[in-house]
């Protein structure tokens, strides 16, 4: 998909948000209680939900589904993945594959990619969300990197009210196992899986090494790949980021792409983009 950038306001300093400070900073703040009410079992929860809406949510459902089509599921299962990706709680479909488009279109440009690597780490990890860019991040302005999603009735209305999916997993959490389910699945997983997530943005665009000599400084790096489900093999995708499968070689580990062969096995998933022969021999 080709994107044409143009800039609706003239470029001014950007104010600090203090609505995001303040509710970034809460969960934060929320998710320490976990030290002190800690349990094997909510552990569990919090690696379950953790792999959940992240690996099935986001890398597979916003990022390598909607955002680079890089296979096709059925309409259902589709947006069963999306309300997954939702309750991540990264922002709504729209917001997320916007943002996500425009990255690879003007990779590391200061004022394009919404996370450039080129304006410093913690701006690309996260300073990006506290100084927001009304063109990322008002939806009649980024709308239109997405205007396939924006088409689906569906994608507007989880775009809007995705955040209210946190009220009945905290609901669920606590009947199952009290609040320190809630903490643990709630709080301390998604300042965790925020982390997992932002690292792709910062620390793939420094440090690691590079299979493919891309015009960006996008590296495989072997350990942010543990922790994102084999989204830190940034390289190889960049190079050719419609492939549905991340990690190419056989100790590139990649979590999400085995999902994706177990959806492929048993009929779900087709039109599967794999890497090329000629980028792998």
């Amino acid at each position: 998909m080709t994107l044409n950038y143009e800039t609706t306001v003239p470029q001014e300093p950007l104010k600090l948000d203090w609505v995001a400070v303040v509710f970034f900073t809460s969960v934060h703040a929320l998710a320490l209680l976990s030290l002190w009410c800690f349990s094997w079992s909510a552990l569990g929860v919090l690696l379950l939900l953790h792999w959940l809406f992240g690996s099935i949510g986001i890398c597979l459902g916003y990022h390598r589904l909607l955002s680079h089509r890089s296979f096709e599921v059925p309409k259902w299962l589709e947006y069963t993945i999306a309300i997954i990706g939702a309750a991540a709680l990264q922002g709504g479909p729209i917001f997320w594959v916007a943002g996500h488009r425009l990255h690879h279109a003007y990779t590391e440009d200061e004022v394009k990619d919404p996370y450039s690597a080129r304006k410093g780490f913690w701006w690309s990890h996260m300073m990006w969300i506290f100084y927001p860019r009304p063109d990322f991040f008002e939806y009649e302005r980024y709308k239109r990197f997405a205007p396939d999603l924006v088409r689906d009735p569906f994608y507007r209305w989880l775009n809007r009210y995705f955040i209210l999916l946190q009220l009945p997993i905290a609901l669920l959490l606590y009947v199952l196992g009290g609040w320190s389910f809630v903490v643990y699945g709630v709080f301390l997983r998604a300042v965790l899986l925020w982390h997992t997530t932002w690292m792709i943005n910062s620390v793939t665009h420094m440090w690691g090494y590079r299979t493919f000599q891309v015009e960006d400084n996008s590296r495989n790096l072997w350990w942010a790949a543990i922790f994102t489900y084999g989204e830190g093999w940034h390289n190889n995708h960049h190079a050719h980021p419609n492939v549905a499968k991340a990690g190419w070689r056989w100790w590139e580990l990649d979590i999400t792409w085995w999902a994706i062969a177990l959806l492929k096995t048993v009929g779900l998933a087709r039109k599967v983009v794999m890497p090329p022969q000629s980028a792998t021999n």
